[in-house]
């Protein structure tokens, strides 16, 4: 399964591919950061968004979309172009047909490192080593998309369907489920639909 992971933002966007394999073995495929100029009209910047992760869409054909949650932040317009760029990545991926799933920055601690309150240096150190990199990629946006991409890949089994969960979790996989429930029930969504 081909993951593309998307750290959204308005200045800088990440852009990880992941390929999930046999046994969740992760191999690393691509990692880029898409800029857009914060001296240009907003309408322009989030053009310039879309266009880039339509570009990465097309060149890769991900079977997902990972993107990372938008949540509250101090900074009103931070926030506001974080959940734009959002919006476009989500926009892009369904008109191609593809799934997109969300996970908050907690859920990609917990499923990378088995702690949901992770230092970022620890989450940087485990993407490195599940993916096999000599140096981390930068800037942090550049790194932050490969964790949405590795986050959803080591998802528990039904932890993003309505299904029934599997019945052998890890301590970190089951940990990883009831925070994306308290996530979901935090923001209103309902899985099941």
């Amino acid at each position: 399964m081909l993951i593309l992971g998307v750290d959204p933002g308005l200045t800088r966007c990440g852009i990880g591919v992941v390929e999930a394999g046999v046994s969740r073995r992760l191999s690393f495929i691509h990692v880029d950061v898409i800029r857009s100029d914060p001296h240009t009209s907003q309408d322009l910047r989030l053009l310039r968004i879309y266009d880039g992760i339509c570009e990465k869409l097309d060149r890769f054909v991900p079977d997902t979309v990972s993107i990372e949650r938008v949540f509250a932040q101090e900074n009103r317009n931070t926030v506001l172009g974080t959940a734009q760029a959002a919006g476009m990545a989500m926009l892009a991926a369904a008109q191609r047909g593809i799934p997109v799933a969300l996970h908050t920055p907690t859920e990609a601690k917990l499923a990378i490192t088995g702690n949901g309150q992770a230092q970022k240096i620890q989450v940087e150190r485990m993407v490195m080593r599940l993916l096999n990199l000599n140096t981390m990629p930068t800037p942090a946006d550049a790194a932050d998309a490969l964790a949405q991409a590795i986050c959803h890949a080591l998802r528990p089994a039904g932890a993003l369907q309505g299904g029934e969960r599997e019945q052998h979790l890890t301590p970190a996989q089951r940990q990883w489920a009831e925070a994306s429930q308290k996530a979901n029930r935090r923001h209103g969504v309902n899985r099941g639909m």
